[in-house]
């Protein structure tokens, strides 16, 4: 009686982990990595990363955040539809000459739940006037 019971629990909590993963969120970036390449100290230092929700469920992005404070990452405010297309714009400070590499964490409700994206590149300082 005993097997039984736990034999259809356990068939049971199957079949809720089954339904449970037919409608989850997927995020799927264009790429994980921005090169800035060189840049002018001073430009302009905002750029993107396109994603897309592959998923069947409504993507909530619910924390962004950067490895340094050199980096303001700004993530969607509402939840993306499944099949949308949404962006991460990231801000990097440009007056801080030398070489760029940071990490963007992504947290959300999709399938998996942590990114890392990466920016790279480099600020050069201005050639003085001669």
């Amino acid at each position: 009686m005993m097997k039984k019971l736990v034999l259809v629990l356990f068939v049971g909590l199957l079949g809720l982990s089954l339904n449970a993963q037919e409608s989850s969120a997927k995020i799927e970036f264009v790429s994980e990595t921005v090169d800035y390449g060189e840049v002018d100290k001073g430009s302009d230092g905002v750029r993107t990363f396109e994603f897309k929700n592959t998923g069947n469920a409504p993507l909530v992005i619910s924390k962004v955040s950067s490895s340094c404070g050199c980096t303001i990452p700004e993530k969607p405010e509402g939840p993306i539809a499944p099949g949308a297309n949404g962006v991460i714009k990231v801000k990097y400070d440009t007056n801080r000459v030398g070489p760029i590499r940071k990490a963007v964490t992504v947290i959300s409700n999709a399938d998996t739940p942590t990114k890392v994206l990466k920016i790279k590149g480099e600020v050069k300082a201005p050639v003085p006037a001669q």
